[in-house]
């Protein structure tokens, strides 16, 4: 069990490191500052084998993060917890300072998802912050895949994610961004959207790095063919470890992405730790229908069994 932690401290909450297009904003708010109540949302759960299931055997929590109790809703795989992730704030507002850690011990299954997608609000002063630790450990098979992102006109918003993943462990993790509430004309309105994720070892050495840096009104766009290549939705799918070739994990992305009229490419991660995919879509459905598929493509792969259905209506 970890040392006990002041959680309530600036330097447990706010990134590690913050990029200058962020940075650049901060400001005094109108509002309530950061630090304040109801400004900072923690989530620290740690989960174990027992048995022939995995349970929550720590949670910590604070508005406006917090968790449903995990359920067990996969028949092929009837010991996995799963559990989805709220924010009973709506969505992040300027000054929030979110951090989630997700601790998934020696052969545990587990799969965390969001009630819903994650809205970023509009902000005149300051910015949000989001911190990402996610840990698998030896044989372990964890799973990370929340609804979309969607910044509003005006937001502000940075994500700072660690996966650390056991030469022995296995860690699927999603993220998909859309360019912002396309039914209100909102395309590309946010200010400034970046993230930073890291793929290390337990002993710290560092694996892979993949950074997001969107500033619409900055040098370039984010429209150009690096970027959005003039679509709405992006997503990224990244499979660390697996025990299986890197190579193969990457053609299994790629067969089950090919049926779908959605534009990709997929590779393998650095030191072939695993693969990752990234997938370009002006349709919201048809992107969610081509990760699942990328998804269970991976699973069938790796651990035999295809992807349960998430219901959240």
């Amino acid at each position: 069990m970890p040392a006990v932690r002041d959680r309530l401290a600036p330097e447990y909450f706010e990134p590690v490191r913050l990029p200058p297009e962020v940075a650049a904003l901060s400001a005094t708010p109108d509002t309530l500052g950061p630090g304040s109540p109801a400004k900072v949302g923690i989530l620290d759960l740690a989960f174990a084998r027992r048995g022939d299931r995995t349970e929550l055997v720590e949670r910590y929590q604070k508005a406006p993060l917090e968790i449903m109790r995990p359920l067990y809703v996969d028949p092929a795989l009837p010991g996995m917890a799963c559990t989805y992730v709220m924010a009973t704030g709506g969505g992040v507002a300027q000054a929030d300072r979110y951090r989630m850690d997700l601790r998934c011990g020696p052969g545990t299954q587990a799969l965390f998802t969001t009630q819903a997608a994650t809205k970023i609000y509009r902000m005149d002063h300051d910015y949000a912050t989001q911190r990402v630790h996610l840990t698998a450990a030896e044989g372990s098979y964890v799973e990370y895949l929340p609804d979309p992102l969607i910044p509003f006109q005006g937001s502000r918003f940075h994500q700072g994610t660690v996966l650390t993943v056991d030469e022995a462990a296995t860690v699927v993790y999603g993220e998909t961004i859309t360019a912002g509430r396309i039914a209100r004309g909102e395309r590309h309105a946010y200010t400034a959207l970046t993230g930073d994720l890291e793929i290390r070892r337990p002993d710290g050495r560092l694996l892979a790095v993949d950074t997001l840096r969107l500033r619409p009104q900055g040098p370039g766009g984010v429209t150009g063919p690096g970027v959005f290549a003039g679509h709405d939705h992006v997503a990224t799918l990244f499979v660390v470890g697996g025990g299986r070739p890197a190579a193969e994990i990457a053609d299994a992305l790629h067969a089950g992405l090919t049926p779908h009229q959605v534009r990709f490419g997929a590779s393998v991660l650095p030191e072939e730790c695993g693969a990752w995919v990234r997938v370009l879509s002006c349709d919201q459905p048809r992107l969610t229908v081509a990760v699942r598929a990328a998804w269970d493509a991976v699973r069938r792969l790796l651990i035999g069994h295809p992807a349960p259905d998430l219901r959240k209506s």
